[in-house]
């Protein structure tokens, strides 16, 4: 009803037949609901009906474990209360007891070890005084082992392993000592009275005793000498005893071997000792070789190996198979190092091949070297990875050529250093023949057999109907030092011995002849600087040993371009590049010594007074006195040049210093301001004098006839030769000569002075008139 009534409130538009449909409706859904809350209540009846005996068996066991837990809590009371007492109590007895049998137990252990090391000393003591030093050895490093394992255990303040190991030392001290015996007795050495003497006299009286020889009757498998070893190694002085043994082996046998050729071992063996000692024979200096040294120290060391190096020992540390090493083993570790290098640096190097045809036979040595190791390993002296004589043997092109360079190098240095003074003539005709040039699109694939094309006339065929002469690249006549010529020949030898050898070896030849190159260029001007600087002979043959080589490096590379073309490239090749170095080399020490003498000259003349008031006797001579000077050492120079420079060279060098002279004479002359008639004159003669023994200097032949050819082509070396004519001209010529010689501008006058120059003579020279005044108007 109150629903009907809510709705009938909240649309009371609604009309009676909407009502009635809605109320029915309503009916039907509480009629549902109505129905399924049957189902759910019969549902509910069945689910309770099954949950409460379940319910009745949870209730009984809640009642079960309630019991269980309080009678729980009964025992635990009880346990608390009586059974932990006793508990902690047992506890406490344990670990007491436990205490005691852990300090008992090492007590026990320490007083057993106590009694093993009394044990061991004791049967130590018996075994040394028998003389039976293995077991005495094993005893001692029981005992050791021993004192070791009571001194590791802590917390035990005890006096006694103090007292133990001053005792085991002693001990050991004793047995050391009489193992040292036993060792002096095997191996005795008799020795040079001067200890470490190295003449051969002195190794002659060398011998070295082994009394290792197993007596007659004796099992030679089992020699006496390995007991006294091992013992040694198990009390760890074997390593000093072989070490001292391989020093003298080294210094008193293996050594002088090497060092020695014509010493022999000789071998002799007795029935309690093996003798090993030395004689000597002669032999000739090429017999000595490697082979024989590697046959000697063979030799040697296969006689060690059978009285002494072949005994297994148990070094500690030490081992290969089975943990054992031998004695040859140990002494090759300890002087393998030293003996390689010894016969490396003073056997093998000596028989590194000194020229390429030699390295063909240097195999013997190679198999020499490979047949000695593989004996050294098979007696296991040496490790089989120890290879380093077969390793230097094998590598001979590189030591070849090492040394080839080095012999090299010092040849030239000694060529460097000799005397420059020692010289050749050289002439066109003294140069080697062209080689043949390829010809167009030929490469550079050699022409075998084929020899230079020289025709009968002197010429060098190019290929076409022109041709040059055969001098055209030859040096003019000159002289070098012989030293230079010696050094050239050795590049040029060096180059065709690299034509043949290996492309290692060219290469290296091929580098060695540039550094040879090089040295000249360092060492020449510093070690004959001094010579050089004050000798101008010496300083013209310097220079003509520079163009020498100058003109060799232009075609060396070409004369050898069949060479490898890898290896030219690696070494360079061509040797044009070092051309401007040899050039500038050259002229850089003899225009040096041309100023020293432009100087000599200037100084000279400075003492010519400015060649000023010449109607003064004392000025006139004075000036002539200087003239002459110039002249006297213009003549001597040109002597110690004469036959050394090329012609032009010759004349050019003259020229340039009588020209410095005639220029320093016109330009005091013209900055004269005032020159009387007699001045003039005297001027004039003096300079007459050059004029007429100026060309007198140019001497370059020594055929006194052939230098006239070169006094009477002085103005073509002498760059003021026409103007100092043309001021002795003006000195003794009129106005009216002066001035037609001018003649405006054009005149010979002219191209020789300038007008200020012109003017300033014809103000000295003449005096101050109409005349005067018109010449100096016509001079412009």
């Amino acid at each position: 009803g109150s629903l009907v009534a809510a709705v009938l409130q909240h649309s009371g538009q609604l009309d009676k037949e909407h009502l009635g449909a809605h109320v029915g409706r309503l009916s039907r859904r509480v009629e549902e609901l109505k129905a399924r809350r049957g189902q759910v209540w019969t549902m509910m009846n069945s689910k309770y009906s099954e949950f409460l005996p379940s319910v009745q068996n949870r209730e009984d066991l809640v009642a079960e474990v309630e019991g269980l837990s309080m009678d729980i809590d009964l025992l635990k009371a009880a346990i608390e209360n009586e059974v932990q007492q006793d508990l902690n109590v047992a506890v406490t007895e344990f670990t007491e007891l436990k205490q005691q049998l852990e300090r008992d137990s090492v007590v026990l252990s320490v007083l057993k070890k106590l009694q093993e090391f009394d044990t061991a000393v004791k049967e130590f003591s018996t075994a040394l005084l028998e003389e039976r030093y293995m077991p005495a050895a094993q005893r001692l490093e029981k005992a050791r082992s021993s004192l070791r394992n009571v001194e590791s255990h802590r917390g035990f303040e005890l006096r006694i392993p103090k007292a133990l190991r001053k005792e085991l030392t002693v001990q050991e001290q004793s047995i050391i000592y009489q193992l040292g015996k036993e060792w002096q007795k095997l191996i005795v050495w008799k020795l040079p009275p001067s200890k470490g003497s190295s003449s051969l006299e002195a190794v002659l009286l060398v011998e070295l005793h082994l009394h290792t020889v197993p007596p007659q009757g004796e099992d030679a498998a089992v020699p006496p000498v390995a007991a006294v070893l091992q013992a040694l190694a198990l009390m760890g002085e074997l390593h000093y005893r072989l070490k001292d043994f391989g020093q003298l082996l080294m210094e008193y046998i293996l050594k002088p071997l090497i060092s020695y050729p014509s010493l022999e071992p000789v071998t002799e063996e007795q029935p309690d000792v093996f003798i090993l000692r030395f004689k000597s024979q002669e032999i000739a200096l090429d017999e000595f070789s490697p082979m024989k040294v590697f046959d000697k120290i063979r030799l040697v060391f296969e006689v060690l190996h059978k009285y002494l190096l072949n005994v297994p020992l148990e070094e500690p540390g030490k081992g290969g198979k089975d943990g054992r090493v031998t004695l040859a083993e140990l002494l090759g570790e300890l002087i393998w190092e030293e003996l390689s290098n010894c016969l490396i640096h003073s056997c093998l190097v000596h028989s590194v091949p000194t020229s390429s045809s030699q390295l063909e036979q240097y195999k013997e040595v190679i198999e020499s070297t490979k047949e000695f190791e593989k004996a050294l390993k098979e007696m296991q002296f040496l490790k089989q990875d120890k290879t380093a004589l077969l390793k230097y043997a094998c590598n001979v092109n590189f030591h070849f050529a090492n040394r080839k360079c080095q012999d090299l190098i010092k040849a030239a240095r000694k060529l460097m250093t000799s005397e420059i003074h020692n010289t050749v003539k050289i002439s066109p005709d003294f140069s080697t023949a062209l080689p043949e040039l390829p010809g167009p699109g030929s490469g550079d694939h050699p022409k075998t057999n084929r020899p230079p094309s020289l025709l009968d006339s002197g010429t060098v065929n190019l290929g076409s109907e022109r041709s040059l002469s055969r001098c055209t690249l030859s040096l003019p006549s000159c002289r070098i030092s012989s030293s230079v010529q010696q050094l050239v020949e050795l590049a040029y030898d060096t180059m065709e011995e690299a034509k043949t050898s290996t492309k290692f070896c060219c290469l290296q030849l091929c580098n060695c002849v540039r550094d040879i190159f090089h040295v000249f260029c360092e060492v020449v001007p510093k070690y004959h600087r001094e010579n050089l600087q004050k000798l101008p002979q010496l300083a013209a043959i310097h220079y003509n040993n520079c163009m020498y080589i100058a003109h060799h490096l232009l075609t060396l590379g070409h004369q050898f371009r069949f060479l490898t073309s890898a290896v030219l490239s690696d070494c360079g090749g061509s040797f044009v590049d070092m051309v401007p170095d040899f050039k500038k080399l050259g002229m850089e020490c003899f225009l040096a010594q041309m100023q020293v003498q432009k100087r000599g000259v200037l100084d000279r003349l400075w003492s010519a007074r400015n060649f000023s008031s010449m109607d003064d006797d004392e000025n006139y001579h004075a000036a002539n006195k200087s003239l002459k000077q110039v002249l006297h050492q213009l003549r001597g120079l040109g002597k110690v040049w004469q036959d050394v420079l090329p012609v032009h060279m010759y004349c050019k060098a003259m020229g340039t210093l009588l020209n410095t002279a005639l220029a320093e004479i016109v330009t005091r002359i013209t900055a004269l301001e005032d020159i009387s008639a007699e001045g003039a004159d005297r001027l004039y003669s003096l300079c007459k004098i050059m004029v007429d023994e100026g060309p007198q200097v140019f001497t370059p032949l020594l055929e006194e006839d052939k230098n006239k050819k070169y006094q009477e082509e002085v103005p073509v070396y002498v760059q003021k030769w026409m103007t100092f004519k043309e001021l002795m001209i003006i000195l003794r010529a009129n106005l009216q000569e002066i001035v037609d010689r001018w003649a405006d501008g054009k005149g010979p006058l002219a191209e020789q002075f300038s007008a200020a120059e012109v003017k300033g003579l014809i103000r000295a020279l003449f005096q101050n008139t109409e005349r005067r005044a018109a010449a100096l108007a016509r001079i412009k």
